[in-house]
């Protein structure tokens, strides 16, 4: 496998494990850093939050799959 399909698997690895870290934080905790209780639907909105957060690195990766493979099929 080329050098730059293992980086690009290794970044999402990365990624997958800290979406599920901050997920497990969010859905575990009884009071956020400010003192209040959460409610389901705070939690909620943290995951959103959370979930917003990580579109960006989403698309990065992305962009970064497709050129990949273009330059896969020139080679």
């Amino acid at each position: 496998m080329k050098q730059r399909w293992v980086f690009w698997w290794i970044a999402n690895i990365i990624w997958i494990v800290l979406f599920a870290v901050g997920t497990f934080v969010v859905w575990t905790r009884e009071v956020d850093g400010a003192g209040v209780t959460q409610t389901p639907e705070l939690k909620l909105v943290a995951f959103i939050v959370l979930l917003a957060v990580f579109i960006i690195p989403l698309i990065i990766q992305i962009v970064w799959l497709i050129v990949n493979l273009k330059k896969g099929r020139e080679n």
